[in-house]
């Protein structure tokens, strides 16, 4: 374990893209094409109900109900509109299981083919579910050190708690992939360029999954204006604002970009960011002295959006991020004094 000082929070990452793989749309793409990734964990579901009345869902790998509870347990948050089932989260399982380790995706309300109750969805900011999946977890009899990995809008979430809990986080560690850490910078950044075409995909997901829970009588904001919404800034202003308690876009944004929390952060947390990802721009990187002395932020040249796939074949890809998130976490694994800790890897 070594100790960092600020001239060593931003370090440049050891990742190298395949010479069949080098543009950045190619990596952010490729993971989820079918054959990418087949492997599929056997998976429990289980429901959580949240202390407001709603309720989300729960999958676990059936492949690690027979781990005592004092294996380490590694929470996964998916990103935007995704699920257990997105290739990234079903890889990182599948890696946690052949490490012994428990695992399990905490769904964001509304996902996962799981519908909540409540008149919401999801944001940027809710950090309220993790912090009781935490305790519960605790309450449940779950000795072990517990983890978490936040991919892309999990990732903002995930940063923002472990910056609002400080010191009372109940997570050893924890590493965030591709964090939207500006949310003002990266809606702008997905409006413009090839990176259109991922904000036109996104926001018709989103459209339908509103429709499939809202319809123009029961909505709770403007239905016309969600429906003719092209970009985030226009959705997040129409639906995200006010579904969840915020004046408006500027506000929500404001409020729950996670880079301004990360001064905050008293667990060891590794942050994965690519300098091509075309969600965001450069830009959103943070100087070091906005970082806590546990915020370590690796930056790849290259990457994409949740890619980083750094070898094999165009038919049996080898991906980076597995390896090196459960190699991060790894060290504080054998840690029993983790809650005092003040050293990172």
């Amino acid at each position: 374990m070594i100790s960092n000082t600020a001239g060593d929070r931003i370090i440049r990452s050891k990742f190298r893209p395949p010479w069949w793989l080098v543009s950045r749309q190619a990596q952010t793409i490729y993971p989820q094409l079918p054959w990418a990734f087949p492997k599929r964990p056997q998976l429990r579901r289980e429901s959580l109900e949240l202390p407001d009345g709603d309720v989300t869902a729960i999958d676990w790998p059936v492949a690690g109900d027979d781990l005592p509870l004092s294996a380490p347990l590694l929470v996964i948050l998916h990103g935007l509109e995704g699920s257990a089932e997105s290739s990234y989260a079903r890889m990182l399982m599948r890696a946690a299981i052949m490490r012994r380790w428990r695992s399990c995706v905490l769904h964001s309300r509304d996902c996962g083919d799981y519908r909540n109750r409540l008149p919401r969805r999801y944001h940027a900011g809710e950090t309220n579910d993790i912090r009781f999946f935490l305790g519960q977890l605790r309450e449940r009899g779950h000795s072990g050190p517990l983890f978490a990995a936040g991919y892309s809008l999990g990732g903002n979430i995930l940063l923002k708690y472990l910056g609002e809990s400080a010191q009372a986080s109940l997570l050893a560690a924890a590493v965030a992939v591709c964090a939207p850490l500006d949310l003002h910078q990266c809606a702008g950044a997905l409006n413009t360029g090839f990176s259109k075409f991922y904000q036109h995909y996104l926001i018709k997901r989103m459209k339908t999954s509103l429709r499939r829970k809202f319809n123009p009588h029961t909505a709770a904001f403007d239905w016309q204006r969600a429906m003719q919404s092209k970009t985030f800034a226009e959705f997040d202003d129409a639906v995200t604002a006010p579904l969840h308690g915020f004046q408006s876009m500027q506000d929500y944004y404001d409020r729950c970009s996670s880079g301004r929390f990360l001064i905050d952060i008293r667990r060891p947390t590794l942050i994965i960011n690519a300098l091509d990802d075309p969600f965001m721009t450069p830009t959103v990187i943070p100087a070091a002295d906005r970082l806590s002395d546990q915020v370590t932020i690796e930056l790849a040249q290259s990457g994409g959006h949740v890619g980083f796939i750094e070898g094999g074949t165009p038919w049996r890809p080898r991906f980076y991020l597995p390896p090196r998130i459960l190699g991060f976490l790894e060290p504080y694994a054998a840690s029993t004094s983790f809650m005092d800790s003040r050293t990172r890897p």
